[in-house]
């Protein structure tokens, strides 16, 4: 039988929170991760930043340019950023839920006719080119001569253009200044293969989620994708083939059923203790991983404090890997609050992380509660 003690030590390991090698890039980052949420691109920028050694100014910006990774709707209809090869499988499970042909996302946003022109559109208008919200709000409407659409189209939570992109039909451009750009990634990405039947992207997206925030159920790996939208029947068979190639062993872990690779198992087994503390961004993928339900990283009672109103997820403190308190900071001061059942955590650790975060040596105040 696995322990969670052995599970957390292998996971804060396998998300590089030991910071094991210089040199590791945020593609690789983001590889290792599954994406990493950008919704708010400074939490995203700390994430990567979290598992380097010597973080290179600007990197993620670069990776953009370059188009080593790319930015696009993914992950539960948030911002990731990806490395371009990882994201067809996983847009081919987000495709495959078809949120949209559902009647309440119709009434909320648009119709399906409607959304076939805004796609129709799009694709046309984004044919090798970049194009702001704005240009591409203003083609869509000359092509659909519908204007009840623009409302839509110049939302910034973007939620008629999501099935597009989850479709692989549309990704994040460079920015332009301040304003976000679009274009599609057949023309944009080298090699762009299109997307995958769901069932050969199941054969990569869950091997490569199960690589971070194993072990898991489908439960979770169904959550983290989709919010649980996905159908249990798929998820079920999904799982089976895997575990009859190989590929995945069901395990224990202290009485609690879940699924491992099976390459990784001794890994597991064997996984020393990790005693040192990290304080991770708002939205880390740690944390997201597993969702904010799992009473295994954080314990019960303390959800609400790390989800919060509007979607928020809180910067945290990991210890022995698991969350043992929240931060913040002004610049000037680190605040951080540990969860009494977790008080034991060792002070001079959290000033060396505060040290590490702000690049100088600010005030750290410690409370309990």
């Amino acid at each position: 039988m696995i322990t969670w003690d052995q599970v957390f030590a292998w996971r804060m390991r396998r998300h590089l929170l030991d910071r094991p090698a210089r040199g590791t890039s945020a593609v690789e980052v983001a590889h290792r991760l599954c994406g990493v949420q950008a919704q708010v691109a400074s939490s995203a920028e700390q994430a990567i930043t979290a598992r380097q050694a010597e973080p290179p100014a600007g990197q993620v910006a670069k990776a953009l340019l370059d188009r080593d990774l790319v930015k696009t709707w993914a992950m539960r209809g948030t911002l990731h950023l990806l490395p371009p090869a990882d994201v067809p499988a996983l847009l081919a499970l987000m495709a495959a839920t078809k949120t949209w042909e559902k009647p309440v996302w119709q009434r909320n946003f648009v119709t399906a006719a409607q959304l076939t022109a805004i796609a129709e559109a799009a694709s046309a208008a984004l044919d090798g080119a970049i194009l702001t919200r704005e240009q591409l709000t203003q083609a869509v409407l000359e092509h659909s001569s519908d204007p009840t659409l623009a409302e839509h189209l110049v939302s910034g939570w973007g939620s008629v253009l999501k099935p597009l992109a989850y479709q692989g039909l549309l990704v994040y451009g460079p920015s332009d200044g301040n304003r976000v750009t679009f274009t599609r990634p057949d023309t944009y990405l080298d090699g762009w293969p299109g997307l995958p039947d769901p069932a050969d992207a199941a054969r990569v997206a869950i091997p490569a989620y199960l690589g971070a925030y194993g072990p898991a159920s489908p439960e979770a790996f169904n959550q983290w994708i989709t919010r649980g939208v996905l159908r249990k029947t798929d998820l079920k068979k999904w799982y089976a083939d895997l575990t009859a190639d190989g590929v995945l062993t069901a395990v224990d872990v202290d009485g609690t059923a879940a699924y491992a690779l099976t390459s990784e198992l001794d890994a597991i087994a064997t996984a020393r203790p990790f005693d040192e503390v990290r304080l991770l961004p708002a939205f880390d993928q740690y944390v997201l991983g597993p969702g904010t339900q799992d009473k295994q990283l954080i314990g019960a009672g303390r959800r609400a404090e790390i989800s919060k109103a509007a979607g928020w997820i809180s910067p945290v403190v990991i210890h022995r890997g698991r969350v043992a308190g929240v931060w913040e900071s002004d610049g000037d001061t680190v605040s951080v609050r540990l969860f009494r059942e977790r008080s034991d955590v060792p002070k001079t650790q959290i000033q060396a992380e505060a040290t590490r975060i702000t690049g100088g040596t600010p005030a750290v105040e410690i409370v309990v509660g």
